[in-house]
């Protein structure tokens, strides 16, 4: 496409702050000019842009790294612009191998369908479902047949293929490559063909795909998309990317005090990594604020206020408040109101079997390393003989910060 017959449209003050929007938390706007050029003519003519992200369904849960794109993507929703929520039910049965140094299993199309509602509905808890466009790519990739698949792989070269990170170090180190997974980056670029998208989102590790989706759009004849790629979100330990796996995330279906107590656990410093890339606060907002901080402010009220902001947008405002004051409870070694009561018989008891048995440790072993350190109370003592015996009777019990029940013992 001849870019030099693009019109060029005059750029206001409020495209460049559509522009910072677009910016602010970002690892990189491909190309930024290009974007602002969009972004006023958008206004100019008053058509929304249309801004998409394609997910995988390849889990049933989301966690608030997750959450970190679809921020942006309600920023741009919140401009004006359309929000394509693009489920790659197509492309999930072919397997993404980005950044893996193997093909993904594919899912089976029960499993897609099954993730994929799960994935909306957690999604809908950030983005505006009345603003958003839902699409599943089969619409347009079934149809496309052995013909059409053969004439759209035809627009790409395997020596431009081979350029991607993960497949040119697996050719080196002589893993196979199927054929099948060529396909992936090149379905993911026809999406933005068939919706005619101005702006993709992803990932740092989409970029190559991301690209194709400017290639395609410009051997389409069709005027290409920027792309836009956001950082992975570090974790409550403050130095690995959030993962399940790690166990140093907060689940957007967790209940509300413990994510409440679980933003409130991280580093000063990542809290602001945390209010840049998760915080709907304005820039301006947060550099107040942390002005004040500078000042002689407790950072724990900002804290606060990061975790009732990210509480009240999972669950609501009133049980963010009663997140904080249940938080405020605990810290001055109050008991929460809604504590699960257990009832045991074995009296008298030992400590470490009460624990196990009441869930409050996996094991006797571990209640015995909790009691060492200090992080065992009964009635608000704290315990520190291993062999204490408890004898029938009702007791509050607390391990650690969080865990309470109310024990009856016959």
């Amino acid at each position: 496409m001849n870019q030099a017959s693009v019109t060029k449209y005059p750029v206001t003050d409020r495209a460049r702050e559509a522009l910072a929007i677009s910016l602010r938390g970002t690892e990189e706007l491909i190309p930024q000019e290009e974007w602002l050029q969009k972004l006023a003519k958008s206004e100019a003519t008053g058509i929304p842009l249309r801004v998409k992200l394609g997910l995988d369904p390849t889990a049933p849960d989301i966690h608030i790294g997750h959450t970190v794109v679809l921020n942006k993507m309600r920023q741009l929703q919140d401009l004006g612009h359309t929000v394509i929520f693009l489920i790659g039910d197509f492309t999930s049965m072919i397997g993404d191998p980005s950044g893996r140094n193997a093909t993904r299993p594919p899912l089976t199309a029960e499993q897609i369908k099954s993730n994929a509602e799960t994935y909306y509905k957690q999604a809908s808890m950030v983005l505006d479902p009345a603003k958003t466009e839902i699409r599943y790519n089969s619409e347009w990739s079934d149809p496309l047949g052995a013909r059409g698949m053969i004439q759209l792989a035809a627009k790409y070269t395997v020596a431009r293929m081979m350029e991607r990170n993960d497949f040119h170090e697996r050719f080196k180190a002589g893993s196979s490559i199927s054929i099948h997974e060529f396909l992936y980056p090149l379905m993911q670029g026809y999406d933005s063909v068939a919706l005619k998208s101005d702006l993709e989102l992803g990932g740092t590790d989409q970029k190559f795909n991301l690209l194709m989706g400017r290639h395609l759009q410009q051997e389409y004849g069709q005027e290409p998309q920027c792309i836009l790629t956001m950082p992975l979100l570090e974790g409550l330990d403050g130095i690995e990317k959030m993962s399940k796996s790690k166990n140093n995330y907060i689940g957007i279906n967790e209940d509300a005090n413990t994510m409440f107590a679980k933003v409130l656990s991280i580093s000063d410093d990542l809290m602001w990594r945390w209010y840049t890339l998760l915080s709907f606060r304005s820039e301006a907002g947060i550099a107040a604020l942390k002005k004040e901080i500078e000042a002689g402010r407790n950072p724990k009220d900002a804290k606060v206020m990061l975790a009732k902001e990210i509480t009240a947008r999972f669950h609501d405002a009133q049980a963010a408040d009663a997140a904080e004051q249940d938080f405020i409870n605990r810290s001055k070694g109050g008991v929460p109101d809604d504590i699960p009561e257990v009832k045991l018989s074995g009296a008298p008891l030992g400590i470490g079997a009460l624990l196990k048995q009441a869930g409050l440790a996996p094991s006797t072993s571990e209640a015995n390393r909790l009691i060492d350190g200090g992080g065992v109370r009964v009635d608000s003592s704290v315990i520190g003989d291993k062999s204490l015996k408890l004898a029938a009777g009702t007791y509050i019990v607390q391990v650690g910060k969080r865990k309470f029940a109310k024990i009856t013992l016959a």
